[in-house]
């Protein structure tokens, strides 16, 4: 993979469009990318990840989409990363744009564009960009294919973080398990060891279970067997379990089938017993009944003989009533006539005593040709009760015109009232509206003036503040360089006294018969002696040390020295020297205005509310005015036309009313009278033929009653007997003659008279035979039953213990398997003599392989000092695997890489950074990758170190890489001519780039 040109607009400390041309920066093998602290060096890196996998890296992934957006940018410019790379042979363009919250095209407020991405390839043969895909997944699925690299492996080995690998050169094993499980992704392998943990619990659940199974069952063949059957105190898992289940239970059954014999001889002899005693209780219970029946049957014939005289005075009673019953219709019929008659004749005394004196001799015929007299004069006075309703009509309407007259006055003259003071409440309502418009005006050119002085107000307070942190900064900044002048002075001391004393330190190694490693001489005559005040190569090291940990104080406190020097001056830049009391001054007085402003505002849209309401109200009155007006010039003629109409229907109704108030008055004496009439009429009608009808029906009951063989018609009536009386005497007769009956049948039986000769029967002596037989049945049944269930249940729990611990068998083999597998690969088995994981020995292969990679260059470094190893030790209680050693060839120690020093954790972190990029390289399918980018960590080198670290990374050039170091030493601007310069400023950071020419 190969970089070609990164284009980047509105991202990150970016406000603007900035453009890197990586072709013109890699042609001299390694560029700078150099520039302040915090100016966006990383945002550069972030950007190529974004471009590539749609995330930033690490954990600057978690604030994306909206936040990647510079907030330097202007509002109308979208965010947008494009890189253009060569890859397996092909030259993609890759153009990714976050979601957005750009500004309405209408209206104002703001709205949320979806992100955007899409993937082009150049052809070589038409010389043009064709389009690929637009899709975020698409893109996402093709570049990682085609890199072999997922986004945490891309961010390891190309951009490669060295704190990152100096934390792993110290971590202990677990640690590095974790960064090395996800680079290689080997957590299949650790599915292995899941998935094989999972298998191992499941199976020993499915065999505790089978014999948690198995043992219940035995407890229940315990529980059906009682006594018969013992277990072993046996728990779930244990070995042997089946084979002593299915032993107690061959017993138990043995001994159950025994017992089943026996109760099934005892319950036959038992239901012989029972058949007997059932058969003698039934005889002396049908004797008892028989006798019982005699005897209820002779004392059922004494009470007819006391009854028989009251039978036949009812028999006579009936009869006389049967009679009887051929006078009723022609009784009913008379009593009818006479009811009628009598109704008739209270009617029409009734109806005369209503009538005036004159009509009480007159008949039917005479009140009636009086009523047709009184109506037709009631017919005449229709026309004058119409004439009447209209002129009470007429009144009510002329009193309504009379109400409105009124409510026209009191509109006109609440209207005149209200319209009179318009004018002045007018003006009112317009110069309270000029006022609030004055304050809204005042408080927006107050707002504009707010926020710069709120703003220079922050600057003047935090220009004092920084003041003293300057003051402070230059004066540890100052101590800073004298501890480190004088370090440096120590160790130049102790390094001269040591040089001067070397040849005592190699005099020691000499001897005797072997060749001096400076001259080659095998014999030493006079070699140097250590004198007093002799310096060796440890107290030379730590000298150094404490050189560079001052120097490296040094640099951290004159860069926040720098720093505060810079945001001081940008502080007094804004605020000037205007004392912070007065600028606090004109702020609050700015404040004061600015909130009198606005509440003198507040009131414009309610004095705009109120005047619209009060034009509205004025309109309203001006056109009930009007209104009001014309309403009462129409009332003076219409008023004209009801006057006229009364008049004259007051000189008809003078006539019809005659001597009563009104005419309905009149009518309603007529009614009256015609009512009177008709009602006197139709009852002494009624009454005339009522009486006919009486003297008629005397006549038929007396024939009736003759016929049927009574001597007066009262004497029928006596006889007679309602629906109640026939049927209660009728009851009691039927009812003598069934109990009659019943007696002599039951009187008669055979078997019943022979009964009644024996002996009385002993019915309980029969009843506690059978009932002892009975229980004595029930007890060998229950016995026989209990024998029967008992053997089924041990045999059916027999049947299904056997079938458990045959399906049993193959999974206890299975669970033997896999537990031995299991612990092999977790590392708790014996055989695993190292207690290595599965996952821990396959990352402690790449580990080697990686460690393999970096010795090549940290040898170089180093001048051949250095040498990383691989361990498969176990460190204290932890499992051995994961372990990584330096071999020291100036001392031929292996030591823990926690050991080495600042510089020395730098030169061989990076080692390991590209040693494990050659290694992820292979193992993602040997993508070759020309570009890598190393972040910082150049400060803690010494000249010498840092020019074999460069030549290191120079002779990547040899296999067509470029190397991109990011940092900001001073020094090396002046070694690496190829730059990307990061300039930092207020309104965004800006790119610079130099190329190696």
């Amino acid at each position: 993979m190969r970089l070609h040109r990164l284009d980047i607009t509105a991202f990150g400390p970016f406000g603007g469009a900035q453009s890197v041309d990586f072709d013109d920066l890699s042609a001299a093998g390694l560029f700078l990318l150099h520039g302040p602290t915090g100016a966006g060096k990383t945002s550069v890196l972030d950007a190529v990840c974004y471009a590539l996998y749609g995330a930033v890296p690490g954990a600057r992934q978690s604030g994306q989409g909206l936040t990647l957006r510079s907030d330097h940018a202007p509002p109308g410019t979208r965010t947008s990363v494009t890189l253009e790379l060569t890859v397996a042979g092909r030259r993609l363009e890759i153009t990714r744009q976050p979601p957005w919250e750009r500004p309405k095209k209408r209206g104002s407020g703001t709205t949320l564009d979806k992100a955007q991405s899409s993937l082009r390839e150049y052809d070589a043969t038409t010389g043009a960009w064709k389009d690929l895909s637009r899709s975020h997944q698409e893109i996402g699925e093709e570049i990682t294919q085609l890199l072999g690299m997922s986004r945490e492996q891309f961010c390891q080995v190309v951009l490669l973080p060295q704190g990152d690998f100096a934390r792993f050169l110290r971590a202990d094993a677990e640690a590095r398990g974790r960064l090395l499980g996800r680079l290689f992704d080997t957590h299949r392998f650790a599915e292995v060891e899941k998935r094989l943990a999972e298998r191992r619990r499941a199976a020993e659940a499915e065999v505790r279970e089978g014999d948690a199974v198995l043992l219940a069952d035995a407890h229940r063949m315990q529980q059906a067997a009682g006594d018969a059957m013992e277990l072993p105190e046996l728990t779930p898992g244990e070995p042997g379990l089946a084979e002593a289940v299915l032993s107690a239970a061959a017993v138990a059954r043995s001994t159950a089938r025994e017992e089943l014999a026996v109760a099934h001889c005892r319950l036959a002899a038992a239901e012989s017993a029972q058949a007997a005693a059932e058969r003698a209780l039934a005889g002396v219970r049908e004797t008892a009944r028989l006798q019982r029946r005699f005897a209820e049957a002779r004392e059922r014939a004494r009470a007819l003989e006391e009854r028989a005289d009251g039978h036949r005075a009812a028999q006579a009673r009936m009869e006389r009533a049967r009679k009887a019953e051929a006078v009723a219709p022609a009784l009913e019929l008379r009593d009818a006539a006479e009811a009628e008659h009598r109704r008739a004749s209270a009617a029409r005394a009734h109806t005369r005593g209503l009538l005036p004196a004159g009509f009480a001799d007159d008949g039917a015929a005479g009140l009636a040709a009086a009523a047709r007299r009184a109506a037709e004069e009631l017919g005449g006075l229709d026309s004058a009760r119409r004439a009447e309703r209209r002129l009470a009509e007429l009144a009510e309407e002329r009193a309504g015109l009379d109400r409105q007259e009124r409510a026209d006055e009191d509109i006109l003259q609440e209207a005149e009232t209200w319209l009179a003071g318009w004018d002045a409440a007018r003006a009112g309502l317009q110069a309270r509206i000029d006022s609030a418009q004055e304050a809204a005006t005042r408080a927006e050119q107050l707002a504009v003036q707010r926020e710069p002085a709120a703003g220079r107000l922050r600057a003047a307070r935090l220009r004092d503040q920084l003041a003293g942190d300057t003051d402070t900064a230059a004066d540890r900044a100052r101590r800073a360089r004298d501890e480190t002048l004088a370090a440096k002075a120590h160790w130049l001391e102790v390094k001269e006294r040591r040089l001067n004393g070397i040849a005592a330190e190699l005099a020691a190694q000499l001897t005797d018969g072997e060749p001096c490693a400076v001259c080659g001489a095998t014999e030493h005559p006079a070699p140097a002696r250590k004198d007093a005040g002799h310096v060796d190569r440890e107290a030379e090291e730590t000298a150094l040390a404490a050189f560079q940990a001052a120097e490296e104080r040094q640099t951290e406190r004159e860069r926040r020295l720098g720093v505060v020097r810079e945001a001081l001056a940008a502080a007094t830049a804004e605020a000037g020297d205007t004392p912070t009391s007065v600028l606090a001054d004109e702020v609050a007085e700015l404040e004061r205005l600015f909130a009198e402003a606005r509440r003198a505002a507040s009131a414009l849209h309610p004095a705009h509310e109120e005047l619209r309401r009060a034009e509205q109200e004025h309109e309203r009155r001006v056109t009930a005015c009007r209104q009001a007006e014309v309403r009462t010039a129409a009332r003076v003629g219409h008023r004209d036309r009801l006057d006229r109409e009364r008049d004259a229907l007051e000189a008809v109704l003078t006539e019809a009313r005659g001597a009563l108030d009104s005419v309905a008055a009149r009518a309603a004496e007529l009614e009256h009278r015609v009512g009177l009439l008709t009602d006197a009429a139709d009852s002494a009608r009624a009454a005339e033929d009522s009486a006919q009808r009486l003297k008629d029906a005397d006549a038929r009951l007396a024939d009736a009653a003759f016929r049927a063989g009574f001597e007066t018609p009262e004497a029928a009536a006596d006889a007679l007997l309602d629906a109640t009386a026939h049927r209660e005497l009728q009851r009691r007769l039927d009812a003598w003659q069934s109990e009659e009956a019943a007696v002599r049948a039951v009187l008669a039986e055979a078997d019943t008279t022979a009964a009644a000769q024996r002996p009385p029967a002993d019915l309980a002596v029969a009843e506690q035979a059978a009932a002892e037989a009975g229980r004595r049945l029930r007890d060998a049944a229950s016995a026989r039953d209990a024998a029967e269930r008992r053997c089924a249940e041990l045999d059916r729990l027999s049947v299904r213990s056997t079938q458990g611990a045959r399906r049993l068998a193959p999974l206890r083999a299975q669970y033997d398997r896999v537990a031995r597998l299991a612990a092999l690969t977790a590392g708790t088995s014996a055989d695993n003599e190292r207690k290595m994981r599965l996952e821990s020995y396959v990352l402690a292969a790449r580990l080697e392989q990686v460690a393999a990679a970096a010795t090549v260059r940290l040898r170089r470094m180093s001048s051949g000092r250095y040498t990383l190893v691989h361990s498969d030790d176990r460190a204290g209680r932890g499992r051995s695997g994961l372990g990584l050693h330096v071999v020291d060839a100036w001392t031929g120690r292996e030591r823990d890489t926690a050991t080495l020093s600042g510089g020395e954790t730098f030169f061989a972190s990076l080692a390991l950074a590209l040693g494990l990029a050659d290694v992820v390289t292979d193992e993602a399918g040997g993508v070759r990758l020309d570009t890598l980018f190393i972040d910082e960590g150049f400060g803690s080198l010494d000249d010498q170190t840092l020019d074999e670290v460069l030549d290191v990374l120079d002779s990547l050039r040899e296999r067509d890489r470029s190397v991109g170091i990011v940092s900001h030493v001073a020094d090396l601007r002046r070694r690496i001519h190829a730059q990307l310069e990061v300039v930092k400023s207020r309104s965004g950071s800006t790119l610079r780039q130099r190329g190696a020419g």
